[in-house]
């Protein structure tokens, strides 16, 4: 059985973000893996030949997953393959580490070999690239700082300068153009813990104006390629 984690996200704006930012350092202590005031997260995304990723965001499908390469700061340094899993508008994710050549591979669009001891989210790569043409779609990039509590595993993340870039072969490089997801001056807050939230981080959180709402990098940045944006 997965365990999923509850998973809430909202749209706000810049003078929100550094309020909500400014109460929750004073009360959640920062990601371990956080060097600074944020970091950077590249994520490199696949689809099928159908497009089932985006069509089932786009018809909001209850149980769907998505296959992503993720790299932080220095690309070459930690690149994990994901798989995230949505359940009724709850989150699970499966991730293994991948060389540097591994990774390559698959920008070059090279034959993927087979292993009977790969990781299972590789296992489950490895098939869906050959049962349903899984292919590199789209590359979305932004600055994270992100905070955690023990009590109730929480982890509230402020996603911004959210942007895409459509040259997926060169993931692996320093720097990309990129192209922004939202308007200026909007960024993402996610908020996610096991199955209950401390009520004084609730409480901070509180500010009248934010509103719940459905956020998929991956859908977006596939509609702001053609052109469409939501907000």
């Amino acid at each position: 059985m997965l365990q999923y984690r509850c998973e809430q996200k909202f749209v706000c704006t810049q003078a929100q973000l550094i309020i909500l930012k400014t109460r929750i350092k004073a009360v959640m202590r920062t990601d371990s893996h956080q060097p600074g005031e944020c970091y950077r997260v590249r994520s490199l995304y696949f689809d099928d030949e159908d497009g089932s990723a985006f069509y089932d965001n786009d018809a909001g499908t209850d149980h769907r997953r998505k296959f992503r390469l993720r790299v932080y700061d220095h690309p070459e340094a930690r690149i994990s393959l994901e798989i995230k899993y949505k359940k009724h508008g709850d989150t699970h994710k499966e991730a293994c580490i991948v060389s540097k050549e591994f990774c390559e591979r698959l920008l070059g669009g090279e034959p993927l070999p087979w292993d009977r001891n790969y990781p299972q989210p590789l296992k489950e790569f490895y098939r869906e690239t050959y049962e349903h043409g899984l292919n590199k779609r789209i590359i979305v990039e932004y600055e994270r700082s992100a905070f955690v509590c023990r009590c109730g595993n929480v982890r509230i993340t402020f996603d911004r300068n959210i942007a895409f870039s459509a040259r997926t072969s060169e993931f692996l490089r320093e720097n990309l153009p990129l192209v922004p997801i939202l308007p200026t001056g909007l960024h993402l807050l996610e908020v996610k813990y096991d199955e209950l939230i401390p009520d004084y981080i609730l409480q901070l959180l509180e500010t009248g104006e934010l509103a719940r709402t459905a956020f998929s990098k991956y859908y977006l940045a596939c509609l702001a390629q053609k052109g469409e944006y939501v907000w």
